[in-house]
């Protein structure tokens, strides 16, 4: 546990491995509904992506390019953006599967040759806020995670609410990887200094999440009493207080935080891959439970190679020194990311067939 502002490779390596573990137990549950979920798949208990394995998406890879540039750049917010955008045209490269509308027109842009302060389209999407726990973590102070969070942001969604919302997830790694009982006073008190009165919507979305948490209310309840019965949606103002409350009910407790939100219905993959980002960073690799990790079928990005990445960050956020970040071969990762491709395609193909 760190109770310093500066990251250790305990809730490094916890946030990026909670996120990809997150992110491959809810990926078979994505746009499913509650309902549906339960009859096609069963409970969120187990990878059941493959063969009782699991695959990450778009969430763990954004964490992971992001953990690059922030190491290339040494922290520096005008640098992380650069790399970050220069990593992001070569991720778009190599084929991968469920791209978010607004990452993919912002990658394409940039590959046409747009800057990075001009790439970004308008929208409120889920792609800020699921790549933003590493940057609550490693942020020097509150200015420096609001010029990484506005960084990360604007190259693919220039909506203010998604900023705001990959905000309130980066405030909420740092409140939990700074304390083992997170202070949720603490952590509105925080929310409200960065994104200011503009983002009020945000705010009271955030304290009835706080307020039910504080009840026991279970995190799908709350998704019901929001609105969302049978499925949270991508938007980032829907995504982002549901995953808050399920930290804060389950704040140590890895696997509730993460099934309890993929049982919510909906963008299950991010809604879990920002739980387990948070909760992780709270937890460390070690609370984790190994089986999920043990579980995830990746090659080259495999969860030694996430935690020898989460190590160096956190390396590089104590020194301030800039580093080459370990790679991934490119050939391997094409083969890898075409099987993911071909696997995704056959559960749409089942999700066709019954029980509906």
């Amino acid at each position: 546990m760190n109770d310093g502002l500066i990251a250790d490779r305990f809730s490094v390596s916890g946030c990026l491995l909670g996120t990809a573990v997150g992110d491959a137990i809810g990926l078979p549950y994505e746009n499913l509904s509650r309902r549906r979920a339960q009859k096609l798949l069963g409970p969120p208990d187990r990878h059941r992506f493959v063969f009782r394995r699991g695959m990450v998406s778009d969430d763990t890879e954004h964490a992971c390019v992001v953990a690059q540039s922030l190491i290339v750049a040494g922290l520096d917010a005008g640098e992380f953006q650069r790399q970050f955008a220069r990593r992001l045209r070569r991720w778009l490269c190599g084929v991968p599967a469920g791209v978010g509308k607004a990452t993919l027109f912002a990658g394409f842009r940039l590959c046409l040759g747009f800057s990075p302060d001009r790439s970004g389209v308008f929208s409120a999407g889920n792609g800020p806020a699921m790549r933003s726990p590493l940057l609550g973590l490693i942020a020097r102070d509150e200015r420096h995670l609001a010029d990484l969070v506005h960084a990360s942001t604007r190259i693919t969604h220039t909506d203010p609410k998604a900023e705001w919302a990959a905000h309130a997830v980066a405030l909420a790694a740092r409140e939990a990887g700074r304390s083992e009982n997170p202070d949720a006073g603490r952590y509105l008190h925080t929310v409200r200094a960065a994104i200011g009165e503009n983002g009020e919507e945000l705010l009271e979305l955030l304290h009835a999440a706080v307020d039910s948490a504080s009840r026991g209310q279970p995190t799908p309840d709350f998704a019901a009493a929001l609105g969302f019965p049978q499925r949270v949606t991508g938007y980032a103002l829907h995504t982002v207080p549901v995953a808050v409350q399920a930290w804060l009910l389950h704040p140590r407790d890895f696997s509730q935080a993460v099934t309890s939100v993929i049982e919510c219905g909906g963008d299950a993959d991010t809604t879990a891959a920002i739980v387990g980002g948070i909760v992780g960073a709270a937890v460390g690799v070690e609370g984790i439970p190994k089986a999920w990790i043990d579980g995830l079928f990746e090659h080259p990005r495999s969860a030694a190679w996430m935690n020898r990445l989460a190590e160096q960050l956190a390396r590089v956020a104590e020194s301030g020194n800039p580093e080459q970040p370990i790679r991934l071969p490119l050939l391997p990762l094409l083969v890898r990311n075409l099987l993911f491709l071909s696997i995704v395609l056959t559960h749409g193909f089942r999700r066709l067939l019954p029980p509906y």
